[in-house]
Formats: structure tokens, C-alpha cells, sequence
């Protein structure tokens, strides 16, 4: 009995004990925490708050992190004229990075498969496409891409006999500052497969000088202008997308070709207008803006984001149709 005793002795002064002892580790440990909370306390130590280092702050990697709304995305500065050329024209973003190559005064991405450029994209100035007794178009001579190789080319026997115009993307009325700027818009790269009379000659060239013209009373004009190889609906109720292919090298025969276009006034107040024509002969008759579309059909047809560091609730228009109201 008395042997019992001790042992229930032992056993509750054990547990007795152990209490003490969780209750102490417990005291001295938040006597830790108010010491550390107090040494790191912003108000005593000046210290800010830093997301990216856990000691200064809470970082939780179930918190989600909300983007910034749209509405308050800047309008990127435009560029000093002591800048690159590249960052002039490029100045609201890159409609896509699929071979680029930057010529003197417009950038370029070429479609090496269908042996024309997916886009170009020219920065337009009162001044750029002011005339130029210097510069002579007819001195200009149209030369293959060496920059391309070889197997990705198109030459001139490609357009030889083939029915198609060498149709100007970047336009050559663009680029009147100087020879070398007009002659470089003569690169095969800078050409697509295009209807002659009533297209190239005629409609397609309206619309280039009505990006020349709106210089006049805009002090920037950016224009991006591509190919598009759109679908058609057939016999069989199904849609296909059907292109001719020209010369040895397989040159694509686009079915339309769009242009987008961001003007900005001396109030730095942009507008948008977009275009798609088809490769067809058009009558004179036919207003430019029967062939304006929403720029985000051209972006899903294209495979292209235009202006894309440009928020559209930036702009006062598209298309001639305010924006204001949204």
C-alpha cells in the first residue's frame, strides 16, 4: 500500500510539473514575439512595408494579385526624335515578334512560308511624306530580300506573267525623307501578290493616301498593314480557306489585306480606324469607309495584337464613332 502511494506520488508531481514547464515555454515565447513585433514595428524603426521579403511583411502565395484596371494604364511618352527609329515607330507595341527585321524608317515581320510579310508598320509624319525633289521613286528598282534566305525568298520571276501587281505594304509615298528610305520599300519582303486595276492602282491606293493625308491635321499617323487569308463558305456548306500561289517559289495570293491606323493629334488625342479590303478589283465609287471594320475582327484573323500597349479607352473614336459614352 504504501508502495502504491509513492508511485501516484511521482506520477501526479510528474504531470504537475509538466505544466509548469509548458506554461513557462509558452510565457518566453511570447515574450519573444512582443520583443521581435517591437524591434520590426514600423513606427519605431521607420521600416516600410516590402511584398517581396517575408520578414518585412505577409506574403501569401494563395493571395491573388489583382492587375491594375485598364483605365489607368499610361499612354506611352512619345519618343524624343534623338530616340531610335525603331522606338518611334514601335511606339505602342509590337502587333508580333515572327521575324522581324527593322529597316530605316518601318519595321517588318515576314511570313517565310507564304513568302510576303505577316505586317509592316510605319510611323507617319507631316514631314516624312512631305514631297522631296531629293527623292526620285522612279530610280527605284525592285530587288529581293538578302536579309531572307533563299529558300523563304520571292524573286521577280515570281510576279513575271503572273496576272499580280508587286504591291507596296509599307507604301512607297510613305518615305520621301530620303532615297534610301523610298528604295528600301522596294524589297520583295515589302510585297504582296495584288489585283492591278481597280485594286493596287486604284482603291488600295486611295487608302494610302488617306493615311498620307491624315498627317495633315494629325502630328503622328501609325499604320500597320498585312495580308489576310480569309475563309469562304463552298458548295458544300463547309468554309475553306482557299489562296492562289504564284512563281516557282509558291508566292501566297492573299484573299484581303487590312490596315490599322492610330492617329494622334497636337492635344495628344488619338483615334483608331481599321480597314479590310478585298484582293479584288473595287469600283472608285465605293467609299473608304464601307470597307472599315472592328480592329479586334482584323486581330482574330490576323493572329495579331495591334497597338496593344494602347488602352483602348485611351481613344476618342474607332472608326469615327466616339468612345466617350463607355
Amino acid at each position: 500500500m504504501l508502495r502504491l502511494t509513492k508511485i501516484s506520488c511521482i506520477a501526479f508531481g510528474g504531470w504537475i510539473a509538466g505544466l509548469a514547464t509548458e506554461r513557462y515555454v509558452q510565457l518566453k515565447s511570447e515574450d519573444k514575439s512582443s520583443t521581435s513585433q517591437s524591434v520590426f514595428d514600423e513606427s519605431n524603426v521607420g521600416l516600410q512595408c516590402k511584398p517581396g521579403l517575408p520578414i518585412f511583411g505577409t506574403v501569401s502565395a494563395a493571395s491573388l494579385i489583382k492587375p491594375p484596371p485598364q483605365d489607368v494604364k499610361p499612354v506611352p511618352l512619345e519618343p524624343s526624335l534623338k530616340a531610335p527609329r525603331v522606338s518611334q515607330v514601335m511606339r505602342f507595341g509590337f502587333p508580333g515578334l515572327d521575324n522581324v527585321r527593322t529597316l530605316d524608317d518601318f519595321v517588318l515581320s515576314y511570313d517565310r512560308r507564304n513568302k510576303t510579310a505577316h505586317w509592316v508598320f510605319e510611323h507617319l509624319t507631316a514631314e516624312g511624306v512631305a514631297f522631296n525633289e531629293k527623292v526620285d521613286r522612279s530610280k527605284c528598282d525592285f530587288v529581293e530580300d538578302k536579309s531572307v534566305h533563299p529558300y523563304f525568298r520571292s524573286t521577280n520571276a515570281d510576279y513575271k506573267r503572273s496576272g499580280f501587281d508587286r504591291g507596296h505594304l509599307a507604301a512607297a509615298g510613305n518615305h520621301r525623307k530620303d532615297q534610301l528610305h523610298c528604295q528600301e520599300t522596294f524589297l520583295l519582303s515589302n510585297m504582296s501578290p495584288q489585283v492591278g486595276k481597280g485594286f493596287n492602282r486604284d482603291s488600295w491606293n486611295r487608302l494610302e493616301r488617306h493615311c498620307r493625308n491624315l498627317t495633315k491635321n494629325h502630328r503622328n499617323v501609325y499604320v500597320c498593314t498585312g495580308p489576310l487569308y480569309l475563309p469562304r463558305k463552298e458548295a458544300d456548306g463547309n468554309n475553306y480557306v482557299r489562296y492562289q500561289v504564284i512563281g516557282a517559289n509558291n508566292v501566297a495570293v492573299p484573299t484581303h489585306f487590312f490596315k490599322v491606323i492610330v492617329m494622334e493629334t497636337d492635344k495628344k488625342e488619338l483615334f483608331l480606324e481599321s480597314y479590310v479590303m478585298p484582293n479584288a478589283p473595287i469600283s472608285d465609287s465605293t467609299p473608304l469607309s464601307t470597307f472599315q471594320v472592328p480592329p479586334e475582327s482584323v486581330e482574330r484573323a490576323a493572329g495579331l495584337l495591334f497597338f496593344d500597349k494602347l488602352a483602348r479607352n485611351h481613344l476618342k473614336s474607332v472608326n469615327g464613332r466616339s468612345l466617350e459614352w463607355v
